[in-house]
């Protein structure tokens, strides 16, 4: 009974740190009565579930709403949308704006599920420190920006899924983590449970896989191959197969029900797109001097190569030569990982996520040879000072970074309202900045020239070529291309700025941009002034 009730607070602690830390940011979020996401991503995802929302078990494989009028064929796929879509059904019955009140919320459900996963599994496998995970999954800034309120995002569905795909991996290569003795019931019992981990770990990959053919399958394959290499007998192994055909029946599913091809637009070698990525935080590169690696993972970072040297000369001590292989297996197929994902973060920030997870689900294994409780637990204090440094940052913030948020704020409500101006039972296509076009979108029901997907480039392009543009008849091209009726200016330095970089062109003296921001009276005869407000000026195009 004393451990039940142990168990019981254990997890309401838990639960209530990943759900504080998770939903620091509702200021941002509930604002005037209406909810607001926090990336122009999370707008693209919501109106796909708009979509679902209004033909039921559809499966949105074109996007007519961004880059106009060609579309795209975006790489996001289904499992998300209907996961936000159970969630509004549930919600519909007692929450108003019950749309937006699930995409809000399903990035820290889906958080919190992670981390009872995470609870359950580390007790199973008896981890000395293993609070030294849920803490850090609960607290780390990385893992809390993948999983927060307001970011209906796939990230927090792959974080969940990658973690449960390596748990389970973990669990099959350590079948005698749990100390049960080799009589015949219990050899028979391990491998019930051998075969239900490899079901779990074949359905999480297939599913992460699903959800993105990109950072999940990099780690599966990862995964498979240090296996290969270690034990190749065990990887197909008899108690394996269960997992590798659930795998296998995932993958063949979600091939007939998205029907089509995972997009490799990301890899794409065109000097436009290449300029408009380098804009883009996920995708930058972090240097091995940037202080931000502190921020996500503390000073324990810092002796992490120690602690790996550590634990692998400590097993290879207590092996023997016929077992020797078996028993590493664990820890090396972790320390791959946590390697090989540490290199991916330096290449592009968004694999920052994914580091971080392995990087907090192997430290008990590495502190697993000091001894002395006492002292881990001092040290492990010590080393998130940077990680409560930057929390400390975050929820009290200096007076420019609080200006500087109230601001945002108010901008994305007078950007709304301007935005149901458009909505019609007809389609009037916009033009507007790239990063406010999928907003724009969702709020007005109307397609945009632009978005924020990487498969939505061309109008990107051609929206930085119109705000930039000093030759009238050009801009007009453009608007008559993409079939434009409104258009938005929006603040011309930012605007005059970003295209000049997508582009990698100088800003010119007099662009189009600064024109329609500062000067609506001058406008081109073909763009007539119709309204604005603090934040933005609208357009209509007519025909001269």
């Amino acid at each position: 009974m004393i451990r039940v009730i142990l168990s019981v607070i254990e997890i309401a602690l838990l639960s209530a740190l990943i759900l504080a830390m998770r939903c620091a940011d509702y200021q941002d979020v509930f604002v005037g009565g209406n909810i607001y996401f926090v990336d122009a991503d999370c707008y693209a995802r919501m109106t796909r579930v708009q979509m679902c929302d209004a033909k039921p078990g559809v499966i949105v494989r074109h996007h007519a709403f961004e880059n106009f009028p060609q579309g795209t064929t975006p790489h996001t796929t289904a499992p998300l949308d209907y996961l936000i879509l159970g969630l509004l059904l549930l919600l519909k019955p007692v929450a108003a704006h019950a749309l937006d009140l699930a995409g809000a919320f399903i990035s820290p459900v889906l958080a919190l599920l992670g981390g009872w996963f995470l609870w359950g599994w580390s007790r199973r496998m008896k981890f000395r420190y293993r609070w030294v995970t849920l803490l850090l999954y609960a607290i780390s800034p990385i893992l809390v920006q993948g999983t927060e309120l307001g970011r209906p995002d796939h990230q927090s569905l792959l974080i969940l899924l990658v973690t449960i795909a390596i748990c389970a991996e973990w669990r099959l290569q350590n079948p005698q983590a749990a100390g049960t003795p080799a009589d015949a019931i219990r050899e028979a019992h391990m491998a019930l449970q051998a075969r239900a981990w490899s079901g779990v770990g074949g359905a999480a990959w297939a599913l992460a896989i699903w959800v993105s053919a990109y950072e999940p399958v990099v780690l599966f394959l990862i995964v498979t191959a240090t296996m290969f290499l270690v034990d190749r007998q065990a990887l197909f192994a008899r108690d394996r197969r269960p997992g590798w055909l659930l795998f296998a029946a995932i993958v063949v599913a979600a091939l007939l029900i998205e029907r089509r091809i995972p997009s490799f637009a990301i890899f794409q070698s065109s000097a436009v797109f290449k300029n408009w990525a380098r804009t883009i935080s996920e995708l930058a590169h972090v240097s091995l001097a940037n202080p931000v690696w502190l921020r996500w993972c503390g000073y324990l970072l810092l002796i992490t190569p120690f602690l790996i040297w550590i634990g692998l000369w400590e097993r290879k001590r207590k092996s023997d030569s016929t077992s020797k292989s078996k028993s590493e297996a664990p820890l090396l197929f972790i320390v791959v990982l946590l390697f090989a994902t540490y290199a991916m973060t330096i290449w592009q920030a968004r694999w920052a996520y994914f580091f971080v997870l392995i990087f907090a689900v192997a430290l008990p294994a590495l502190l697993e040879p000091i001894k002395w409780r006492a002292a881990v637990w001092i040290a492990f204090v010590l080393s998130i000072l940077p990680i409560l440094r930057d929390w400390d940052e975050t929820l009290w913030p200096n007076d420019a970074e609080l200006a500087g948020r109230v601001e945002r704020r108010n901008e994305a409500v007078q950007l709304r309202d301007l935005a149901r101006n458009l909505q019609s039972p007809e389609a009037h296509p916009f033009l507007a900045p790239w990063w406010l076009s999928p907003a724009i979108a969702y709020w007005s029901g109307q397609p945009g020239i632009a978005g924020s997907s990487h498969e939505s480039f061309k109008g990107i392009e051609d929206t930085a070529r119109f705000f930039l543009s000093e030759d009238l008849q050009k801009a007009r091209k453009i608007l008559q291309n993409h079939r434009v009726t409104w258009v938005f200016a929006y603040d011309a330095e930012r605007v005059a700025q970003n295209s000049a970089a997508v582009l990698n062109e100088p800003v010119p003296p007099h662009p189009l941009c600064r024109v329609l921001d500062r000067t609506p009276s001058q406008a081109p005869a073909f763009l007539i002034f119709s309204a604005q407000n603090a934040v933005c000026k609208l357009y209509r195009v007519v025909e001269r």
